[in-house]
């Protein structure tokens, strides 16, 4: 359900507690190398020549064993010292990338930006020993020229570097192997699809308020599909009883667009937040004044679990959320993030990880950063990182259905964390199970219920 991710520094110690360590590091090593021969040998089995690109430390080092043993397979390879200053990578059928490894962090030097430079230039497979030379091990950060991998052979275990953008873009598919290390505890997890088994279905004595209860508010005129996604989400995760509060001109629009779900109008809102267990605020809310007095009312005069998005986060306040006496839950994307952060979508997207903390610390809450890589942050604890989402998610509504099935998901009893994650990954599985091109965010409403049925 939660699988380890690890740092630079979680590796370190489980080399550590390796028997006999540091004297027992070259089998550690042999290992390693003989992992990536392996993989290089399998994913490309007619490839006739290789160049290593080794650097000076651990991960070079292993670099230099999968040569040997590519050479011992009748394989011809190049080493490519990097410390000695070498940087003709000869032609290749396959590049191996040793030259850094987990304990790198920032920009590499001029030198070896370079051979950086000339390994993506070589338009060959690359097979990245660990991770891709470049990127940060316990971030993803990329501070400057990175290794684009086809294929990232690392041991032991995935690091965040591997999970988290960027560097989840430059390591290509990830194969984790087994060096005989033994597990240690990590900050920050991996969500799989076994979350879903703690999603709590309908039981024989539920009704349709006790088997989660929501209230969306949203839906200005030109903006009702929004709230009639985020409804309908909500439903579909299993929700029993919906509400749809909206402007009075909305009404017959969303009457006609979510049959099932109750219709109020803005104004009676917070008498609709009576019945609920879980508010959804923001889908095509709107940003005036009067959308933010809304939300900040219901946020700080109601003790139901709420989801943010949308329109709900323009101008919301820490205060608003920190001081809460209920659990709630963001699920901004980049450039809401940045909004909130008082800083820029681009910063955002390059630290994605320290950027979802530092929300989740700053308004006192869950905050889901959205994205290929959705991380799920919460006020000192570990990131949990949701990345089975394919690229048919990036499109428009996507983010309202999730925001339903958040707020359902909380409507159940759900802890907001796992809720938030929970969430994610069942829009990730029911995008899985659309079309590949051209899926809509409707899509996702028609597969939600196979993706939490299906086995996990």
């Amino acid at each position: 359900m939660l699988e380890p991710l690890y740092t630079a520094a979680e590796m370190r110690a489980a080399e550590e507690r390796y028997p006999g360590w540091p004297d027992t590091v070259p089998e550690l090593m042999e290992r390693a190398g003989a992992a990536v021969a392996e993989e290089a040998l399998r994913r490309f089995p007619h490839a006739r020549t290789f160049t290593a690109v080794c650097g000076g430390g651990a991960n070079g080092g292993d670099g230099r064993i999968a040569a040997e043993r590519l050479r011992a397979a009748g394989r011809r390879v190049l080493v490519v010292d990097a410390k000695a200053g070498e940087r003709d990578l000869g032609r290749p059928d396959v590049i191996i990338d040793a030259l850094f490894g987990t304990g790198f962090s920032g920009a590499p030097r001029p030198p070896a930006a370079e051979l950086i430079e000339r390994i993506n230039a070589a338009s060959v497979p690359v097979v990245a020993v660990d991770l891709p030379s470049g990127v940060d091990a316990s971030t993803g950060e990329v501070a400057g020229a990175a290794v684009e991998a086809t294929v990232t052979v690392t041991f032991h275990g995935p690091k965040v570097g591997l999970a988290v953008a960027p560097g989840r873009f430059l390591a290509g598919e990830v194969v984790a192997r087994d060096i005989g290390l033994e597990p240690v505890d990590t900050e920050h997890r991996l969500v799989t699809a076994a979350i879903l088994g703690l999603v709590p279905g309908k039981r024989p004595s539920d009704n349709k308020y006790t088997a989660g209860s929501v209230l969306v508010v949203g839906g200005a005129p030109g903006m009702t599909g929004a709230a009639a996604l985020a409804a309908e989400a909500a439903l579909r995760a299993d929700a029993g009883y919906v509400t749809l509060a909206a402007p009075a001109e909305s009404l017959l629009v969303l009457q006609a667009l979510v049959v099932e779900a109750v219709k109020r109008p803005l104004e009676e809102a917070a008498a609709a937040a009576r019945r609920a267990g879980a508010l959804a605020l923001g889908p095509g809310l709107g940003r005036g004044p009067e959308a933010k007095a809304l939300v900040r009312r219901l946020l700080q005069e109601t003790s139901l679990p709420a989801v943010v998005d949308a329109d709900g986060l323009y101008g919301l306040e820490p205060e608003v959320t920190a001081g809460r006496g209920a659990v709630t839950v963001l699920t901004p994307h980049a450039g809401e993030l940045a909004r909130l952060l008082g800083t820029d979508s681009a910063w955002v997207s390059a630290h994605r990880l320290a950027a979802a903390r530092a929300g989740a610390e700053r308004f006192g809450c869950v905050c889901l950063l959205k994205g290929a890589d959705t991380i799920v942050a919460a006020p000192g604890q570990g990131a949990l990182v949701c990345g089975l989402g394919p690229p048919s998610l990036a499109t428009a509504g996507s983010g309202d259905v999730l925001t339903g099935v958040v707020a359902a998901f909380l409507a159940k009893g759900m802890e907001a964390r796992l809720a938030a994650a929970a969430a994610a990954t069942a829009c990730a599985r029911a995008a899985s199970l659309g079309p590949g091109r051209g899926l809509v965010a409707r899509d996702l409403l028609a597969f939600l219920p196979q993706a939490l049925d299906a086995p996990v």
